[in-house]
């Protein structure tokens, strides 16, 4: 029988000596972008140099944290500076499309909190601006960049679970704070964009691209309360084109059960080994070959880090941790992952669970992906 072991991890401080060069980050929206602006004191090859933002009053707080800033409430303004390299996108879902392709066609590179875009017509205007320019994108899913689950992944890719034969992943969190600050949730978008898009993206890292899913949605109590016209409530099940499958799940009107569920969990049942890892705490739970039970708990050593010793707060390291890696790539001229092409793709897996689940019948996602790229509307649009 096994038996479970408990690794603290290692404490990480912010960065002393930053990078001969750096990418420069002009952010906008200062709700959601102020964590980046703030966790980039943990980056080396990424500063922020400018901020943007409609309210005022949401400015003057940013200036108090870092008055060495720029900030303006006129986008334009921002994209005309030569000092910014990068911009970073945080403004609600329905301005992404719009504001890539502008900062695209102002010669900025672009890093977009999720999702990337949330409807058909603004994928296909981010692919075609970005194959005309040839700028970078960057897509900005946190959870690929937190502790538990950057160290399963670096396990997957060591071979230590083997060959993935079954994923399984989840997002749940009751969101009546986020329809109180963010009231174009209710009409204006779908959880399949919001929530499910952290195990949805997870489903693609894992199993590649997606062939088909099959989804089955509901309206939770708390979304009819609030006027939401989609679903809040979501199960879907996927196979992937070289035959892989999983499965993921998103409630967002449930009372929650933290200490025996986490908000985000995913588990990968592989042909050597199985993981666990788990958000907002910070455990990765995995077998080892003789079947002894590990568990890493670093939430002690990189509460600072993570969360700016907050209590499970924003995500100030793992924006920190994607700004630093996006910067990297661009310095050094190496890929990245999830780019414009995945960020793409992982649109298209949502919205394909979206028409299955109101369809009741299956979607196929390769059809979407063409029709994202500039060919014909698939039937079901």
């Amino acid at each position: 029988m096994g038996f479970i072991r408990h690794i603290p991890g290692v404490r990480r401080e912010p960065p002393r000596r930053p990078a001969p060069v750096q990418k420069r980050i002009g952010v906008v929206g200062l709700h959601e972008g102020r964590t980046l602006v703030l966790g980039l004191d943990r980056a080396t090859k990424a500063r922020a140099v400018a901020a943007c933002d409609l309210s005022a009053e949401k400015i003057e707080a940013a200036r108090r944290e870092r008055p060495d800033l720029f900030y303006t409430r006129e986008y334009a303004e921002l994209l005309a500076r030569p000092d910014v390299d990068v911009v970073a996108i945080y403004t609600p879902d329905p301005l992404h499309g719009a504001q890539i392709a502008q900062a695209f066609e102002a010669g900025k590179d672009v890093i977009c909190t999720k999702p990337l875009v949330n409807s058909m017509a603004d994928a296909r205007r981010i692919w075609e601006a970005g194959r005309r320019t040839g700028r970078k994108l960057f897509v900005g899913q946190s959870t690929r960049f937190f502790e538990p689950f950057a160290r399963q992944r670096r396990a997957f890719e060591a071979g230590e679970v083997g060959e993935v034969e079954l994923l399984d992943a989840h997002y749940v969190h009751r969101m009546d704070w986020f329809y109180e600050k963010s009231s174009w949730a209710a009409g204006a978008t779908d959880w399949v964009f919001l929530g499910m898009s952290h195990p949805l993206d997870l489903l693609r890292w894992y199993l590649g691209p997606i062939a088909e899913v099959q989804a089955f949605g509901r309206r939770s109590e708390l979304g009819a309360r609030y006027g939401l016209q989609g679903f809040d409530i979501y199960i879907v099940n996927a196979r992937a084109a070289s035959g892989k499958i999983g499965r993921a799940m998103g409630h967002y009107g449930l009372h929650e059960l933290p200490t025996a569920r986490n908000c985000i969990e995913l588990v990968l049942y592989g042909s050597a080994g199985t993981s666990l890892a788990q958000y907002h705490d910070m455990r990765y739970v995995h077998t080892t070959p003789d079947g002894t039970e590990v568990t890493e708990d670093p939430l002690y050593a990189l509460r600072h880090y993570y969360f700016n010793s907050e209590v499970h707060g924003m995500h100030y390291g793992e924006f920190a941790n994607y700004a630093e890696y996006f910067a990297g790539a661009l310095l050094e001229g190496t890929p990245h992952s999830p780019d414009l092409e995945e960020g793409i793709e992982t649109f298209c897996l949502m919205e394909a669970v979206r028409r299955a689940a109101a369809a009741g019948a299956p979607v196929a996602v390769p059809p979407l992906i063409a029709e994202a790229r500039g060919g014909a509307p698939s039937a079901s649009s």
